[in-house]
């Protein structure tokens, strides 16, 4: 009979978490650029690569850190000291994070600088247009 600690399962943690922060396989998948298969696979794996749990746990919201140390007792723990029965103290950890949003509104944001970078290049010729008439 072996004694020996079981090593955390990575990906069973990150679909916790992931489970937790109310987001789907796709959202993960999407705000990473990888496909939900991959995720799938990742979240069946026992160890992933530092590269790829650092963008997830980015993505998550949480330290890759976190994800390797998480454990549904201390999530039990938090919840039974946090929430009481009469609801005097219940603070409400719900998350705000929508993926979508943040991809919209990094595309929102390349747009406007691609439409700075036009501009410049507008002025530039114009610039350059108003010195030739000047000779």
């Amino acid at each position: 009979m072996s004694t020996a600690t079981k090593p955390k399962h990575i990906g069973r943690n990150i679909s916790r978490i992931r489970e937790l922060r109310g987001m789907k396989q796709e959202a993960l998948a999407i705000a990473i650029g990888m496909s939900q298969q991959t995720i799938s696979n990742i979240e069946g794996s026992e160890t992933v690569d530092d590269e790829k749990l650092n963008a997830i746990a980015e993505a998550l919201g949480v330290s890759s850190e976190a994800i390797k140390n998480f454990s549904d007792e201390a999530v039990l723990n938090v919840i039974g000291n946090t929430y009481h029965v009469d609801n005097s103290s219940a603070i409400n950890y719900v998350c705000t994070f929508n993926p979508l949003d943040k991809l919209i509104q990094a595309h929102e944001e390349q747009i406007k600088l691609y439409e700075r970078l036009v501009q410049a290049e507008k002025d530039k010729v114009e610039y350059f247009e108003r010195l030739m008439k000047g000779k």
